[in-house]
Parts: C-alpha cells; structure tokens; sequence
C-alpha cells in the first residue's frame, strides 16, 4: 500500500533551482561590459571615481586620446594621469624600479594618492606631455577598478570637464557639459572624497596636488 506521505516529496529528479543575479547585479554588470566595450573599439567614456566624474579611454590609442583632449580642451603638453586596478596594469607605462619605491607605491594603494613616476622610454608622448614621468594609481574605487579588471588595462583618467570648468560630480553634469558627445557614461557614486587624490613625486617625495 502506498504511503500517503510520500504523495507530495519532490522526486530525485527534479531540477534544482538556478539562482538568479539580483536586478542591481545584473545592471551593474550591463554597465560594465559597455563601457568596457567602448573603451576597447576606441570610444570616450565617462565615470565615477573618487571624488569627481572622469573622462576616460585607452591609454594606447592615439586617436582616442586626442579625440578626449579636444573634448575637455586640454593642451597635450600637460599628461594625463592612468588608474588600474592593479599594480601590474601600471607597470609596462613605466620604467623599472627599485625595491624601495615600488614598496613606497604598494604600501599607498589601493587608495587615493597619485604619483609620478619615470616613464618607459616608449610610454606614448600624449600621455606623458612634456614631462618625464607618468601619473599613476591603483584605485580603491570599485567601479575603477572593476572597469579596469574587465578591460585588462589601466584607463585614462582626468575630470569630466571643460579646462578651468568646475569638475562634475553627477551624471547630470556630465551630460550638461558634454551632450552627447561621450560615447558611453557609467553610472555609479563618487567615493566620497571631497577634493581630488593627493599627486606625488616618487623620486622626491614632493606633495606636488595636496
């Protein structure tokens, strides 16, 4: 006879349920791979980071760079600062270092302190400018940094706007500054910071950006 308790019991070859990503997860993710995607076919994107919206595009491309110089008026001859989400992603702009100074950048990142470090003889000059060094920083940022894990490269950064504009802090500025001219705007809060990362000089330990 059969047993009345068993009438209900799921049966050994039901499937399991499959866990689905939560909506925010899901959009963040969306987020990423497109802004991701545009900054590899060479795009200008916009995104959040310490302190302030960035502007934002492969360090390796010429046309992009520019294109990103024009937008926000900037001179080449100033340089411009990479974020990664890594050491690693930093180290191929650079020339080789002592022990003591790449322990005197890891002990500071993840976090918001900039240095100028020597850049490699062939670190491109629109990245550079005029100078002999190279802006640098491993972000504590986690969009920054999730961008740039997805990439697999440190990303241009400088403010999201025109020169001697005041920088924006919300999407909405960024889009009243640029229209429609960015290809890609991320979405995402600021870190929190009230002014922009600190900018060292590694060889004299120089606060250069307070």
């Amino acid at each position: 006879m059969p047993n009345p308790s068993n009438k209900n019991r799921p049966t050994a070859k039901r499937n399991k349920a499959v866990a689905q990503p939560a909506p925010a997860q899901a959009r963040d993710h969306f987020h990423l791979r497109r802004a991701a995607d545009w900054v590899r076919c060479g795009g200008v994107i916009a995104y959040p980071t310490e302190a302030v919206f960035g502007l934002g595009c492969d360090p390796g491309d010429d046309a992009a760079v520019r294109r990103l110089l024009t937008l926000k008026r900037r001179p080449l001859n100033k340089g411009l600062i990479l974020v990664a989400a890594e050491w690693a992603q930093l180290k191929p702009w650079l020339q080789p270092l002592s022990r003591a100074h790449e322990h005197q950048l890891l002990r500071s990142w993840p976090g918001p302190v900039t240095w100028l470090v020597p850049a490699a003889p062939d670190c491109p000059h629109w990245l550079t400018g005029d100078h002999d060094s190279l802006a640098v920083r491993v972000s504590a940022h986690p969009l920054v940094r999730a961008l740039c894990a997805r990439i697999g490269s440190a990303l241009v950064s400088t403010s999201a706007n025109v020169s001697t504009q005041a920088p924006a802090r919300t999407l909405l500025q960024v889009q009243l500054r640029f229209g429609g001219a960015l290809d890609y705007l991320l979405p995402g809060a600021l870190g929190g910071r009230a002014q922009p990362t600190q900018i060292r000089d590694l060889a004299s330990g120089r606060i250069v950006r307070a």
